[in-house]
């Protein structure tokens, strides 16, 4: 009977020192998922063999920056819309006057389409000026497609831009722009011949 109370209390020893060296396992076990965590989120974002995961990343967050400070243009120029990231990378159009639908870009009248444009454009703009100094646009056309209040309010916009410290230059037809316009210059034809005036 002592012969046999003795193992067990060997086998109970054995198990608390395995017990104790279980404890330092488990924390190392701990310490080592804590380092490894951050990895792992960045293998589930961006980990695939042929890189495509990590460009639909790299991408996504490009677009959500562009989306971002095109908003903040359309702010200026419609406060109508809101421009969103969908989940295939697509441009999706918030309309906050119809209960906030989402509409997709090609459903969009050309007025619509212009200003969202240009927003985008302004976007681009902001993205690379650290890099590349750009104080002049150049807007050609693309005021047809807008009715009169939708002109006004883009016209109005863009002489915020421009107040702004920027230069912005608009080639057009439309004559309801001369008005609104200071600073001109006209091409006209006379028997063929082009001659250049220029309106202060």
């Amino acid at each position: 009977l002592n012969q046999s109370i003795g193992e067990l209390r060997k086998q109970i020893k054995i198990d608390e020192d395995n017990l104790e060296k279980r404890k330092i396992f488990d924390s190392k076990i701990e310490e080592k998922e804590r380092e490894i965590k951050p990895y792992s989120i960045l293998n589930d974002l961006i980990g695939s063999a042929d890189g495509a995961k990590f460009r639909k990343f790299a991408q996504s967050l490009t677009l959500n920056y562009l989306l971002n400070l095109a908003n903040q243009h359309l702010k200026i120029l419609n406060k109508r819309y809101i421009l969103e990231k969908s989940d295939e990378l697509d441009i999706v159009v918030i309309d906050k006057y119809h209960l906030n639908e989402k509409r997709v870009i090609k459903s969009l009248s050309g007025g619509e389409s212009f200003l969202v444009s240009l927003a985008l454009a302004f976007a681009l703009s902001d993205m690379v000026s650290s890099k590349i100094g750009i104080e002049s646009f150049f807007l050609d056309e693309g005021f047809g497609s807008l009715d009169s209040t939708t002109l006004y309010d883009a016209i109005s916009a863009l002489n915020k831009i421009q107040n702004s410290g920027k230069m912005i230059g608009i080639i057009s037809h439309i004559e309801n722009l001369k008005e609104e316009i200071p600073l001109q210059i006209q091409l006209k034809s006379t028997n063929g011949v082009g001659k250049i005036k220029i309106i202060i």
